[in-house]
C-alpha cells in the first residue's frame, strides 16, 4: 500500500497527484504556506488526507513564525488554522482537526517550545489515528460485499485520500484481500479526473480489475445490470444524513435508487458535521472555469468566452442513502436517530492506539 503522507522530521512529504498517472512524484513542503497552495492545486486532497496534512502544516507554520510567548503563540496557531481551513471549505475534515489541536493546545500548560512540540505529536497521532480508522472502516464496508460483485465508485476514496489503505477505495481492497474476486467500474469522475488518473492507478497497484467509464455511462451500466453495489466517500455529512461529495456523486444515488441497488458512504467520524441539520447549509466549493473549458489544462475544448459553473461537490439526501460505513460499523435509516448514537470524533492520543 502507498504512503500518501510522511514526515520526514523537518518536513511534509506528499505524493504530487497531479502528476499521476504519468508519474510518481513526490514533493517535499517546508511551510504553511506551501501546504496551502498544494491542497488549492489538488497536489493533496482527499478529506481524510486534507486533516492531517493541515496538522502537519500548523506545525510548520509555527516552527517557521517562532510565536515567543505563550498568548502570542495560540494566537499565531489560530491564525495558520483559519489560513489553512480556508483552502478548501467543502471538506470538514480539514477545519476539524486543526480545531481539535487548538483546543488541546489551549488546555497544554507550557512555553512556546513546549507547545510546539505539542503541535507535532498531535500531528502524528492525527495521521496513526486515519490509518486505524481506515482499516476499521474497510473491514466494516467488506462485510457487505459479496463474493463476484462488481461495484461502481466515484472520484477517488484510497489511499492516495487518507493516510491509510483509504474508505471506499480501502472497503474494496480488503473485499480482495478477502478472496471475494470481486470487480470495480470506475467513474472516471469529471471535470479532474480522479477517477481515470488515481483511482484506476490504484487499483492498478493492486492487481484488482476494473474498467473505467465515461460518468454518463453509469445509468446504462444499471440498466444492463452491471452494477451490484454503488460505493462512494464523503466530504461532509450532515447530523440527518445528507452527504457532500464530488459532483456527480448525488447522480448516482437518484440512479441507484431507480435501478434499486444499494447506494453505501464510506466516512470516518472526523467527517461527520453535527453543526448542519440539512445538506443545504454544506458549503460548497466552486473552482476555476478552466478546470472545465480545458481537459486537465492541457486541451482548450470550448468558446473563450463560455461562461462556467463549476462546483466541485455535490449534496446527496439521506432518502438515497442506503448505510454509512464509519469506523464505529454501519449506520443504517433512519439516520437521524443513528447519527446522534455516534462517538464524537475525538482521536485517540499515542497511548490508546498502541493498545
Amino acid at each position: 500500500m502507498i504512503t500518501n503522507i510522511e514526515w520526514t522530521g523537518d518536513s511534509l512529504k506528499i505524493i504530487d497527484q497531479t502528476e499521476l498517472p504519468g508519474q510518481l512524484k513526490l514533493i517535499e513542503l517546508n511551510d504553511s504556506g506551501q501546504l496551502h497552495e498544494a491542497i488549492q492545486k489538488l497536489r493533496i486532497r482527499g478529506a481524510p488526507a486534507l486533516g492531517v496534512a493541515a496538522a502537519f502544516g500548523l506545525f510548520l507554520g509555527l516552527k517557521n513564525k517562532k510565536p515567543p510567548t505563550r498568548e502570542a503563540f495560540l494566537t499565531e496557531a489560530d491564525t495558520i488554522a483559519s489560513y489553512l481551513s480556508s483552502a478548501r471549505p467543502t471538506a470538514v475534515n480539514l477545519q476539524w482537526a486543526l480545531q481539535e489541536i487548538l483546543d488541546r493546545l489551549s488546555e497544554f500548560e507550557g512555553e512556546p517550545a513546549d507547545l510546539l512540540q505539542q503541535v507535532l505529536e498531535q500531528a502524528k497521532n492525527l495521521q496513526n489515528d486515519d490509518k486505524l480508522r481506515c482499516q476499521k472502516i474497510s473491514q466494516n464496508g467488506s462485510e457487505l460485499v459479496e463474493k463476484g460483485m462488481t461495484i461502481l465508485t466515484h472520484c477517488n476514496t484510497g489511499a492516495l485520500a487518507t493516510a491509510g489503505m483509504g474508505t471506499a477505495l480501502g472497503i474494496i481492497f480488503a473485499a480482495a484481500e478477502q478472496g471475494k474476486k470481486i470487480k470495480v467500474l470506475v467513474d472516471e469522475t469529471r471535470p479532474l479526473l480522479q477517477g481515470a488518473r488515481l483511482t484506476m492507478w490504484e487499483l492498478d497497484q493492486q492487481k484488482i480489475p476494473a474498467t473505467l467509464i465515461w460518468d454518463n455511462m453509469a445509468a446504462f451500466a444499471m440498466q444492463r445490470k452491471m452494477i451490484d453495489m454503488v460505493l462512494v466517500g464523503a466530504d461532509r455529512i450532515t447530523a440527518i444524513g445528507d452527504v457532500a461529495n464530488k459532483i456527480g456523486t448525488y447522480n448516482l444515488a437518484v440512479l441507484a435508487h431507480y435501478h434499486q441497488l444499494p447506494f453505501y458512504v464510506a466516512a470516518p467520524l472526523s467527517s461527520f458535521d453535527y453543526s448542519l441539520m440539512s445538506g443545504d447549509q454544506i458549503p460548497i466549493e466552486e473552482r476555476d472555469p478552466q478546470e472545465i473549458t480545458r481537459i486537465w489544462n492541457r486541451l482548450d475544448i470550448s468558446v473563450p468566452q463560455a461562461k462556467v459553473w463549476n462546483p466541485a461537490f455535490d449534496v446527496t439526501p439521506a432518502k438515497f442513502i442506503s448505510g454509512i460505513i464509519t469506523e464505529e460499523g454501519i449506520i443504517f435509516p433512519p439516520f437521524e436517530k443513528s447519527i446522534k448514537q455516534l462517538n464524537y470524533p475525538k482521536f485517540h492520543n499515542q497511548e490508546e492506539l498502541n493498545l
